[in-house]
């Protein structure tokens, strides 16, 4: 599990950069703006992989469980799950959703997280969810912060028709998650 907490810690702290503006500025002026990117992309990409292997090993490893979800955890998962990815098509869509929700990524991760926790008890799974979890909570709250001294516009035009295209791309992909694409890319299958 070190492996998972490693790449964590990796993939988390460079993410959470962008949210101290005063130390993502002199990491920019020392490095300048394509070699800050290049390194954030870099140490993300590092940072996933370590969090996916180090996940795999430890699934394989069979620990033992933190504690042992509800029988019904998996159906609020499933529940909690709904929103998820129409909030995330609503980032590249703006519309009324993003107006509501404010940073609908964000709070997709969260999302993603807590319902992840209902249905996961493993130490591994309470790292990566836990660690997810923490991460947008504060980035949310540094952006609130961000966005009380400098509001962000709200005026979305076609923002009818970007919330439908954004409800009904995100339904499907969470449609082709429960289907098949949970079981491919996770190896655990949603509906057995």
């Amino acid at each position: 599990m070190t492996i998972l907490v490693c790449g964590l810690a990796l993939f988390l702290a460079i993410h959470l950069v962008p949210s101290f503006s005063g130390f993502r500025q002199k990491l920019v002026e020392h490095l300048g703006f394509n070699g800050y990117r290049g390194l954030f992309t870099l140490a993300s990409f590092a940072g996933l992989i370590a969090i996916i292997y180090g996940f795999q090993a430890a699934w394989l490893a069979d620990y033992l469980p933190l504690y042992t979800p509800p029988n019904w955890g998996r159906h609020v998962a499933m529940f909690l799950m709904l929103p998820v990815f129409p909030f995330f098509v609503s980032v590249y869509m703006k519309g009324n959703i993003t107006r509501i929700i404010k940073h609908p990524m964000i709070n997709a991760v969260k999302l993603w997280a807590v319902a992840h926790l209902f249905a996961n008890g493993e130490p591994y799974s309470v790292a990566l969810f836990g660690s997810f979890l923490v991460w947008a909570v504060i980035v949310r709250i540094s952006l609130a912060k961000r966005d009380r001294a400098n509001p962000p516009s709200t005026d979305y035009p076609n923002a009818i028709r970007n919330d439908v295209i954004s409800v009904l791309v995100g339904l499907g992909i969470y449609g082709l998650f429960v289907w098949k694409l949970h079981a491919i890319l996770i190896g655990v299958p949603i509906v057995a």
